[in-house]
């Protein structure tokens, strides 16, 4: 024989809702339970499951106890051939309730009744039958609870199912005298006025502002050790030992973005541009910075001064003479390969000299002589159009003239590199 409907749900539902509200079943009570639901069958008797409707009436002797009669009609028909089947189940059962102090009430029932069975046509069949279940109450109010329930018929034959649903109502009974539960004052907590999860006793900072995290000391964090509690720090991580301001971020004294733990270069003047390090930039690469440089953009191997302007150091010539002597050819054989390296580098070939004589009379000298490199270093190859030459006298002087030093400085060629 196989059975058609487990009990397992009925189960699951009894033992998944509780709670903690009491119950509203009553000693002495009455009860009306109309109901609605499934009667299945056997296999071996061949005949479709069957709405069932009934009405059960019942009365508790405690709030545990009681005793229940039902009676339900069914209609159904048979599987083969669909011949109509009415009938009726009349039970008598004895009801056990658990939990009864919660709003949701498990039962369980054992019982007796039977069961009458009449085939359209034929002769009615009746048979007693034992049975057992479970169901379980929720109680809405004082006089009435939702009900479902399952139980297993066992006829001598075959084995049954019943399975139904519905309210029911309560008349009467005195309910079960409610013990007030002593419950124990519970001790105030420990206090921590300041919310930082460290009680008052054996908090060192006490006034912490609420979201601030602390340490065991009620004490607000420093994470990097820099000296700048976390809620106050803006540059959190900061390696050890690095000196930080107020905001907790790593010092730059000479203010050039560059901070004194990177910075190489530290009491760069203010406005100065700085690489990496923290070193004034040297954008042409002359060993002469940025900030000093009077001739920005000289090219790589130029020969450069003071003022990183590019000069052509050594060069000489014979008093009031413009020739191009043997060491100096080598000093612009020099200049010729940079050109050749640089093809769209133009260069403006400036003579120079100190204030000794007339300026007329300098500045054509100087003229001469910075056609002198002009010419020399066309001849080598450089294209003509690249070139320009001009004589300044002592217009443009390096250095002081008053001293010798100064006028020997002056006395030169520069070579400004034209963009």
């Amino acid at each position: 024989m196989k059975p058609k409907m487990p009990l397992l749900f009925v189960f699951a539902m009894i033992f998944l809702c509780t709670t903690n509200l009491n119950a509203q079943i009553r000693a002495g009570a009455f009860s009306v339970s109309p109901n609605a639901g499934y009667y299945f069958f056997d296999d071996d008797q061949e005949i479709k499951r069957s709405p069932t409707y009934g009405l059960g009436i019942g009365y508790d002797f405690t709030d545990r106890v009681g005793i229940e009669g039902s009676y339900n009609l069914l209609n159904t028909e048979a599987k083969i051939g669909g011949t109509e089947i009415d009938g009726y189940l009349g039970r008598l059962e004895l009801l056990m309730n658990l939990l009864t102090e919660k709003r949701f009430v498990p039962y369980f029932t054992i019982g007796a009744g039977k069961l009458s069975l009449k085939p359209e046509g034929g002769d009615s069949d009746s048979q007693f039958f034992g049975n057992w279940g479970v169901g379980m109450k929720y109680f809405f109010n004082d006089y009435m609870a939702f009900r479902v329930d399952g139980r297993q018929i066992m006829t001598s034959s075959d084995i049954n199912y019943l399975a139904t649903a519905g309210l029911t109502f309560y008349f009467g009974g005195q309910k079960k005298a409610q013990v007030a539960e002593e419950r124990p004052v519970p001790a105030l907590p420990p206090k921590d006025s300041d919310g930082d999860g460290v009680i008052d006793d054996k908090d060192q900072c006490p006034n912490t502002p609420a979201g601030v995290k602390v340490d065991a000391k009620g004490c607000p964090l420093d994470s990097d050790k820099d000296g700048v509690t976390d809620d106050k720090d803006q540059c959190p991580n900061t390696p050890a030992g690095v000196k930080v301001d107020a905001r907790g971020c790593p010092l730059d004294s000479d203010k050039d973005g560059v901070t004194d733990d990177k910075d190489q270069c530290p009491d760069t003047p203010a406005g100065v541009k700085v690489d990496a390090k923290g070193c004034p930039l040297d954008t042409d690469e002359d060993g002469v910075t940025d900030d000093k440089d009077q001739c920005s953009n000289t090219p790589k191997g130029a020969t450069v001064d003071s003022r990183g302007c590019w000069i052509l150091k050594d060069l000489k010539f014979d008093t009031a003479k413009a020739d191009i002597k043997a060491d100096g050819a080598r000093i612009l054989d020099d200049v010729v390969t940079i050109m050749q390296a640089n093809p769209s580098l133009k260069i403006e070939i400036q003579g120079h000299t100190d204030n000794k004589g007339s300026s007329a009379y300098n500045k054509t000298l100087s003229q001469k002589r910075a056609n002198a490199v002009m010419e020399y270093i066309a001849k080598k190859g450089v294209e003509k159009e690249r070139l320009s030459a001009i004589g300044y006298g002592f217009e443009k002087p390096a250095a002081s003239n008053d001293t010798e030093e100064g006028r020997a400085e002056n006395r030169r060629v520069e070579l400004n590199p034209i963009q």
